[in-house]
């Protein structure tokens, strides 16, 4: 199983400067602090019937029609750890709302979104290839699905792409391979490690995300983004839960 979701979302790209634990570096920034914070350049445990519908009905108590029974059957145990707790799969689907108006810094923002996605995606693939825990393997698919979501929006807006080019743990500016780098090095130091640092990766997101949306008025770039805040919050429930055992 990991084999197969790790090749399925290896290949994901980005691009920019990030900060992590308080560390603050440049590149395409969210408002504020957190994992973009600082300089600025133009660009889950499921609940009952939520999910994008790709995930299936055994990550943890059940997500609806997803992948069917037969992937909650084969899954549900090692990745649900029983009922509710999950691995962190997502809520929400494919972005609906209409279009509306987004300000250079919002879309600077939104370039700052692919940016996360895509750091969080290859640390979490890089530790699935490391420790016997589907959460790793599972979150990274998640990342890929919202990583093609903020990919779209940048495409509707016209704004460029951060991300285009890069391959999985590789990165155009030195500041975020030195980012990647450091964590990916502290995750590497044991299971327990690489844990904490999806929590404080999720821990980051979700406060950008909340960030993002104040002052927010496109529907989609807004319905986007709790999707994703959603989805991090569940993602870092899952962290914790497997931290915990």
């Amino acid at each position: 199983m990991r084999a197969t979701t790790t090749r399925r979302t290896v290949g994901l790209v980005a691009a920019g400067v990030i900060g992590l634990g308080g560390i603050a570096v440049a590149g395409p920034a969210l408002a504020g602090a957190g994992m973009f914070a600082a300089t600025r350049s133009a660009p889950a445990a499921p609940g009952p019937g939520s999910g994008y519908g790709h995930h299936g009905n055994g990550y943890g108590h059940g997500m609806g029609a997803g992948m069917g029974t037969g992937m909650g059957t084969g899954m549900g145990a090692g990745y649900g750890m029983g009922s509710g707790m999950g691995a962190g799969a997502c809520p929400g689907a494919g972005v609906t709302a209409p279009q509306g108006t987004l300000t250079d810094r919002q879309k600077s923002t939104l370039a700052a979104m692919a940016q996360e996605e895509k750091l969080a995606h290859d640390l979490y693939l890089a530790f699935a290839g490391r420790y016997p825990l589907p959460v790793f393997d599972h979150i990274a698919a998640a990342e890929a699905h919202h990583l093609a979501t903020v990919r779209a929006l940048l495409a509707r807006y016209g704004t460029d792409d951060p991300t285009a080019g890069r391959a999985a743990g590789t990165f155009s500016d030195p500041a975020v391979q030195a980012t990647y780098d450091r964590l990916l090095a502290r995750g590497s130091a044991g299971r327990a490690a690489a844990l904490t640092v999806g929590q404080e990766v999720e821990r980051t997101d979700i406060a950008d995300l909340r960030r993002a949306l104040t002052g927010l008025t496109a529907p989609d770039v807004t319905q986007a983004y709790q999707h994703l805040l959603r989805a991090s919050e569940r993602h870092l429930a899952a962290f914790t839960a497997w931290a915990g055992r």
